[in-house]
């Protein structure tokens, strides 16, 4: 996601301000730290099953949407032989997957991009699948971003999602703040509003499958990776503006929403079968 400048909006509109809040969270090494190496609940196994229906095959062009710092797309990658091009708002997130492909020895099969996710930098129809994992729920305009998965995705193609669900009316106050936000969930959508955005850009949903257990282990994972810190590295921590005190309450309430069915996590494979739909 390419933020604000002379080629583009000289004022920021508040969601360019939370893209780059999002964008330079994502990008602190605290939470790389914190989250583990594929940022999302599920990690690399769950990543693998979502390849899995996306009927790639070798040479196929995949997009991935907030490519982080590369992870999902050198999977990708190096277990089908595709070409990914990986697209996130973050230059140093970009900087960072250059460089991991670098050292996987997957440069020449994949490329990386700072672009912003509701204005993709690529033309009409160039990929043969787009993946996106834990990543829409933080797009302040969900139904323009289903619309550019579907525009820049060729005709069969799939969308593979995976992502953070909640339900938005049920969340206790913990889980509703900026932070909450950031951390992919005060913003997060039920299974059934994720499907209907990407049917409303004209992508048919063949696929569900809810994880919510991935959720809860990362929320466990986190917790054991916060305690660790608070004890090896608190400068750290504090300098990233983690509140060590409020922690606690704040995974206690994460934990208890997937209990409740109020938060979790899913999968989703749309494809696109007809002409993809303009959003104004």
């Amino acid at each position: 996601m390419t933020p604000p400048g002379p080629d583009n909006d000289p004022v920021p509109t508040a969601n360019e301000d939370l893209k780059a809040c999002c964008a330079a969270a994502y990008s602190c090494d605290v939470v790389a730290l914190l989250l583990g190496d594929s940022y999302h609940p599920g990690g690399a196994a769950l990543t693998r099953r979502l390849a899995g229906h996306l009927g790639l095959t070798a040479g196929s062009r995949v997009l991935d949407v907030a490519s982080g710092r590369g992870t999902t797309a050198l999977l990708l990658a190096d277990a089908h032989a595709v070409w990914v091009e990986g697209v996130d708002y973050s230059a140093a997130n970009t900087a960072l997957a250059r460089g991991a492909a670098q050292a996987a020895g997957l440069a020449d099969r994949v490329a990386f991009t700072t672009g912003d996710a509701e204005q993709l930098p690529y033309p009409a129809e160039s990929f043969d699948a787009v993946v996106c994992e834990c990543a829409l729920c933080t797009f302040p305009d969900k139904t323009r971003a289903a619309a550019e998965f579907a525009r820049v995705l060729r005709p069969g193609g799939r969308v593979g999602i995976t992502d953070v669900t909640a339900a938005p009316d049920r969340l206790p106050p913990e889980l509703s703040t900026l932070g909450a936000r950031i951390a992919c969930i005060a913003d997060a959508r039920p299974l059934a509003e994720y499907a209907e955005i990407l049917k409303g850009a004209g992508l048919r949903v063949v696929r569900t499958e809810r994880h919510d257990q991935a959720m809860t282990r990362m929320i466990d994972q986190i917790e054991a990776r916060l305690n660790l810190l608070r004890l090896t590295a608190p400068d750290r921590l504090a300098a990233a503006g983690v509140d060590l005190t409020a922690a606690p309450a704040v995974l206690q309430a994460a934990r208890d929403a997937v209990a409740d069915g109020v938060l979790g996590y899913a999968l989703l494979i749309a494809e696109r079968t007809d002409r993809p739909r303009s959003v104004t």
